[in-house]
């Protein structure tokens, strides 16, 4: 018996796809460990388990405004609130089973339903929904040195430092330490950042569960958004948009904050491989 799998990236965040529109499969976190170790499984930053909302417990509340549910699961096998950059290669997936075509479709996900838009030159919109500042000062370090810290939740939660160098982030190998504990009980995904030029940034980023990654798409909303109130601009407040390029180790997405409050990010998804898992090693692996 198999099961099978594809295995996509965006902007180098990269997915162990599996399709499961009856939610069949139980997937427990020590199978998504095994299927995304990068020695002995497939390897990647996490997994996209594909499931119809309808036949989802924590989705069945969605599925008459999104018929696909993205029930992300973070590298170690937590689950997690959302993953930008998932839910893009999330899209090219329905779109490249047939599920969907070019144009607009919604996606269900633990943060709610998110818009999408395939566009012909391959590119793909989510709408992010909008950013959270909950207040207080929040610091996180790295060896010895210290960094303020901008707290922006984007349905999961991030802290954005502005250092001077991506270096100074170190191997990011395991979780920079943050202060105080209460801001982020449940951990945080820590972003450093620096300026590229006029609404240009780059960064790095440590995913909560799955260490330091290639790209992060909900990170780079918290980072435009951040970077946005550094710089003196509320779209909220102006009536005009703020647009900001991010660069990220895998790439670059290019993110917009309306003035409803509404953050769209832009950037490509790709399928590189399908295949099929072992079912007999899978069920090894995850005792």
């Amino acid at each position: 018996m198999s099961i099978p799998f594809l295995k996509g990236h965006g902007t180098e965040n990269d997915f162990v796809i599996v399709p499961d529109p009856k939610n069949a499969f139980d997937l427990t976190p020590a199978a998504v460990a095994a299927l995304c170790d990068r020695r002995s499984g497939i390897g990647a930053d996490g997994v996209l388990h594909v499931v119809r909302s309808a036949a989802h417990p924590e989705a069945k509340g969605m599925a008459t405004a999104a018929e696909w549910f993205m029930d992300y699961r973070n590298g170690d096998g937590s689950i997690a609130e959302m993953c930008g950059n998932g839910v893009r290669v999330f899209a090219r997936y329905l779109q490249h089973a047939g599920h969907v075509t070019e144009g607009d479709l919604t996606v269900a996900t633990r943060g709610g339903v998110k818009t999408v838009h395939i566009d012909k030159a391959g590119d793909i919109t989510v709408g992010m929904g909008r950013a959270r500042l909950p207040e207080g000062d929040v610091t996180v370090s790295v060896g010895d040195r210290t960094w303020p810290a901008r707290n922006v939740n984007m349905g999961n939660p991030h802290a954005v430092a502005f250092v001077a160098d991506l270096a100074d982030a170190g191997d990011l190998y395991t979780a920079p330490p943050f202060s105080p504990s209460s801001a982020y009980p449940e951990g945080v995904n820590v972003e450093f950042v620096v300026d590229r030029g006029p609404r240009h940034v780059a960064m790095r980023v440590h995913e909560r569960g799955s260490g330091e990654t290639r790209s992060c798409g909900t990170g780079a909303c918290a980072v435009a958004v951040a970077t946005a109130r550094r710089d003196g601009a509320d779209p909220a407040a102006t009536g005009d948009p703020a647009t900001y390029t991010v660069d990220v180790p895998g790439g670059r997405l290019v993110i917009t904050e309306r003035p409803d409050g509404e953050i769209e990010m832009t950037g490509p998804a790709v399928i590189v491989a399908e295949g099929e898992i072992d079912a007999e090693w899978l069920e090894n692996a995850a005792r």
